[in-house]
């Protein structure tokens, strides 16, 4: 027969027969050799794991030094977005204390050798620094972006072989701008204790300190008032109260569309962030949209008039920032986008200023 060198296989069939086959050869394996890692282990509980400790702030807990700092008086704390992501890439929040300009930072540095060990040291310092940071720029030095330095010498060299504890005082430290971690720069303010040593590595802590600073109403804030549109398509007006608001403020303003030859689907309007880093040619955008707020939903007729009113509060926002340390600078932009039947998108933008009233 010309067919006879074909053979049908039941692939599936084949592939359950395997499957099957390959189960009973690893149970017999399993009891025949129970000493072998070979069945697969349930991971053991939280409770039950050995858990590396490591210094809640700074770089982890040195094997001959403990380096803690308690501040004096109780201090403001707040929750910030941290810079780290966990496992499932999810943005961490940390509570840290809290401070403003003309504050001073007051504290007890206590430094404690491991029992029985004696260190030798250089001198023991602690600085208050306040840093920018653009994570585009690896041309500069560490410390290229500090606009803060003030230093106090703790202990002078000698050897650690029992416990020291020694205050520490920053007295009505003026802080220009706020704390920022935004995508591409962050302005970071933090104690540096130090413990200088010879031979060996520096012993060096960091403990993580975030400002915010009340500014006043601004004595000139004028509304904003625009007109745009298509030429004989569309042509819309928009109004604002003002150009200024404070984080806990309200966007109040109308839209009146003075001739509408498209249809709209709907509009809505969005908070924009946009963070420059650079400076002239090296400059580097990044845009986020922090809000978006859905103001009409269908299509409009002449002389209609959409009133808008957007609380800021439920939003994660920071104040303005113009040019810090010729680093960076954060601008707020109101978007208001239109969406026809054909889903092309209509939109202006106008920046506002964003300005904090109240500290916590």
């Amino acid at each position: 027969s010309p067919f006879s060198s074909f053979i049908f296989i039941d692939t599936k069939r084949e592939q359950r027969r395997t499957k099957t086959n390959n189960r009973f050869t690893a149970r017999c394996f399993a009891r025949a050799f129970p000493e072998r890692l070979f069945r697969r282990r349930r991971p053991l509980p939280i409770t039950k794991r050995r858990i590396h400790k490591m210094s809640f702030f700074g770089i982890g807990q040195s094997k001959l030094l403990s380096v803690d700092v308690a501040f004096a008086t109780p201090t403001r704390t707040c929750v910030v977005k941290s810079s780290y992501t966990d496992a499932m890439h999810h943005v961490a929040r940390e509570t840290l204390p809290l401070i403003t300009s003309g504050d001073s930072i007051e504290g007890v540095l206590h430094v404690s050798p491991v029992p029985g060990k004696r260190v030798e040291h250089l001198g023991v310092k602690i600085e208050l620094i306040g840093r920018v940071e653009a994570y585009f720029d690896r041309s500069g030095r560490e410390g290229d972006g500090d606009f803060l330095s003030i230093l106090r010498e703790i202990e002078p060299p000698g050897t650690l072989s029992e416990p020291i504890s020694k205050p520490f005082c920053f007295k009505s430290v003026d802080f220009p701008n706020e704390s920022y971690n935004g995508k591409n720069a962050s302005l970071r303010v933090f104690l540096k204790v130090t413990v200088v040593r010879n031979y060996a590595s520096n012993i060096v802590n960091e403990y993580k300190l975030w400002v915010r600073n009340v500014r006043e109403q601004p004595e000139v804030n004028n509304s904003i008032k625009m007109e745009v549109g298509i030429e004989d398509c569309l042509h819309i007006e928009f109004e604002y109260s003002k150009a200024k608001y404070h984080l806990r403020d309200a966007i109040i303003g109308k839209i009146f569309f003075l001739l509408v030859r498209v249809k709209i689907k709907r509009m809505e309007i969005e908070i924009r962030r946009r963070e420059i880093c650079g400076l002239g040619a090296n400059a580097h955008g990044e845009n986020e949209v922090i809000a978006k707020f859905e103001v009409m939903e269908g299509a409009p007729v002449r002389g209609e008039c959409i009133p808008v009113r957007l609380f800021l509060s439920p939003y994660d926002l920071t104040p303005t920032y113009k040019s810090v340390n010729n680093k960076f600078s954060v601008k707020y932009y109101l978007n208001l986008v239109l969406i026809d039947d054909e889903d092309r998108r209509y939109f202006k933008q106008q920046e506002i200023i964003l300005y904090r009233s109240e500290l916590l």
